[in-house]
This record gives structure tokens, sequence and C-alpha cells, in this order.
């Protein structure tokens, strides 16, 4: 454990979930006001969902960036500095004064979210070493899923007394929080252990993870799921208060059930992990997807409840895949962390923004549409993992 001087272990356990809880909250706490949204801005379905695939695609690009930056620079800085920026872009949205002004306002709490989200995964590696690491790694994801969980139900409740404005307002506050407690962490990262070339230059270490064949693959591999989740989180509100005619609060109660599922994901890949090996979980989490697919398609059109048991078991399975691929990368990172961190977090960001990007294509029907993207994706990974396979043996 890095020593910290205002921080505990616990503290900084609980930082590094509070951190990745600002993706989903960022996303998921004003889902159930995005129909109200296009009425209030008198615009279209698909420039209010721009609000959410501008904010993946530069929460993508700017994680590129604030890894190097951090391997050169040391973690705090860019910590504060994201911390910093997502709190004022928080305020710029709750004040938009139009829908392109809320979409700028979100690019740029995009790129915020970009720094934390690279930093928080830097210090997993740079606090914890081992089985220490694998547990923590559980921890906090299962501490993050608890943010989806929430968040549409707090969003539902905010509609109740307040415009879609009150939940940019509670991320603004959520952004000060954040910033203080990034501003009591002592630097992870001792100067010996950084990047010690120019600013500029440190971008080629990108490039360095990049020609990581294995890395990669299994890097795009997993991140199938992200594509299929992201097109779920894409739709949900749609299929949930248009095709099925609920309220924006029965949508919340909903959306809660399925991310609740996620909560179980991570200590369910603690103890499949005791038993199964890394091939076994692999094949577990392709079944269970392709499966969850399959009944989107045949039930889940034909009610909400059916839709909800249909898409569970890919939110557990995708819970348990997370944990398992991102200790399985770690694992395989000797140096570089935050740059290593930033290309996993890049690539499963824009496999993410590439779903949400398909959900809105003109399905004919959304339900059919999500099916489809879940099916293909689960067999482009398929595909994936028999190449990562292949060349394993070559190898060996």
């Amino acid at each position: 454990m890095n020593r910290q001087r205002y921080l505990s272990s616990r503290a900084i356990i609980f930082f590094i979930a509070f951190m990745n809880m600002f993706i989903p909250l960022s996303t998921d706490l004003y889902l159930p006001a995005l129909p109200e949204m296009g009425t209030y801005f008198s615009t279209s379905q698909a420039l209010v969902s721009l609000t959410l695939t501008v904010f993946f695609f530069m929460f993508a690009v700017s994680m590129v960036f604030f890894g190097p930056i951090s391997d050169k620079y040391g973690r705090k800085p860019v910590l504060v500095a994201g911390a910093a920026i997502y709190t004022a872009a928080s305020l710029a949205c709750a004040m938009a004064p139009n829908i392109y002004a809320l979409i700028l306002g979100r690019a740029l709490q995009a790129i915020g979210s970009g720094a934390i989200i690279t930093v928080s995964t830097s210090l997993i590696k740079d606090c914890f070493r081992g089985a220490v690491m694998t547990k923590i790694l559980a921890i906090t994801q299962a501490l993050s899923v608890i943010a989806p969980m929430v968040a549409p139900l707090i969003g539902g409740f905010l509609l109740t007394f307040t415009s879609w404005r009150g939940s940019f307002c509670l991320l603004s506050i959520l952004g000060g929080i954040n910033l203080t407690l990034a501003l009591l962490l002592t630097e992870t990262l001792l100067p010996a252990r950084r990047y010690q070339g120019k600013v500029l230059a440190s971008l080629s270490l990108l490039a360095a993870v990049g020609r990581k064949t294995q890395f990669m693959m299994l890097l795009v591999m997993f991140s199938f799921f992200s594509t299929c989740y992201m097109a779920y989180i894409s739709l949900s509100s749609f299929v949930y208060i248009e095709t099925f005619s609920l309220s924006a609060q029965e949508y919340s109660y909903y959306f809660a059930v399925n991310s609740a599922a996620a909560i179980a994901g991570p200590f369910l890949y603690l103890r499949l992990s005791r038993s199964l090996s890394k091939q076994s979980l692999v094949r577990l989490c392709f079944f269970v997807g392709a499966l969850s697919g399959f009944l989107v398609l045949l039930a889940g059109h034909r009610s909400p409840l059916l839709f909800l048991l249909s898409f569970l078991p890919f939110t557990a399975i995708g819970a348990v895949a997370r944990p398992f691929s991102m200790n399985w990368l770690l694992a395989e990172t000797k140096e570089h962390v935050g740059t290593a961190s930033s290309m996993i977090n890049f690539v499963q960001t824009l496999f993410g923004s590439l779903g949400m990007i398909a959900g809105t294509f003109p399905w004919s029907n959304f339900l059919d549409g999500l099916g489809i993207i879940m099916l293909s994706s689960i067999g482009m990974a398929v595909l994936l993992w028999q190449w990562v396979q292949k060349s394993h043996e070559r190898m060996g």
C-alpha cells in the first residue's frame, strides 16, 4: 500500500470506487429525463441522444492523452485538473440555454471524466499488488455498480420536483467532493518511476502499448461487452417509456433492478476465478452473453418484465467480465501503468460509444436492434478469442 498522509487505505479504496462512479452517474442520472429534454428543447431524439454519444466519444479520446501525461507528471496534478474541469462543466450543463450548449458542456464534462478514470485505474496498480489488487478490483467494481443502480432512481425522484437541470446540479456537487479528495491525495507515482522523456515523446508510449498484440486482442475482445451494455443504456429509456408506455419513475425502477444484478458480478468473479481457468471463464462469459441476446430477441418484446429478465443475465456476466479483464490486463503491465490504463479505458469506452451509435440506427424495433447488436458483438468476440488461442499455441 502506497503511504498516504491524509487518506487511509480504506479511504483510498472508497475514493477509487467513488471515481469509478462518475461515468455511470454522468450518464444514468439523467436517463429518465431524456424524453422530457427533447420536448423542452424542441429538438429530435437523435440530437438529445447526442449528449450521450458525444460524452463517451470525448471521454475515450481524452483518456488517450491523460495516461501518458500522468506517467510523466504524476497522478495528482492530472486528477486535480480533471476534477476541476468536471465540476465546472457540470455547472455549465445545468445552466445550458439550448441543446448545443448542453452538448458542449457534456464534451467538457467528458474530458474531466477521462482524467479522473485514468488516474483511478492507475491508483489500483500504484497502491496494491497481487491477490490484494485482485480483491480491490472486485470491491471497487462492486461499489461502482451501485451508481447505475441508484442513479436513475435519483434522477426520477429529482424530476418530481425539479427539471432535468437538477441532475447536473447534483453532478457538480459530486465533482466538488471529488476535487476535495483529490487535493488530499498524496502523490502515488514517485519521481524516480516517472517517464523521463519530453511531454510529446510520452505519447509514443501509447504506440508501445498498441504493439502488444495479445494485450490489444484481449482488450478488444472484452470491450465488445461494453458495446452491448452501452447500446442498452442508449435504448433503455425509449424502450421502457415509449415502447412499453411506462412513466419516467417506473422506468427508473426497472433500470435500477437490472443494475442491481451487476453488484453480484465482481464477487461472483472472485468465486469463479478460484474454480475455473481463464479459458473456462471466458467461454462462460460468451455463453451467457449469447443466451441473453437470444432471449432479448425472442421474448423481450412481450412485456417490460420479460425484457428485464432477458437482459439480466448479460448484466451479471458483464459485471464478471469487467474485473476479470482488468485484472488480466493489468497483470500483464509491467511499466507505464498510466498509459496502459488509459489504453484499456479508451478502447472499452470507444467500443461502448460504438454501441450507443448502433443503438441510434433506424431500427424497425429497438428491441430487435439491441438483440442483433448483442449477438453480433459476442460473435466477433468469439472470433478474436479463437485468434488469441491460436496465437498462444504458435508462441508456445
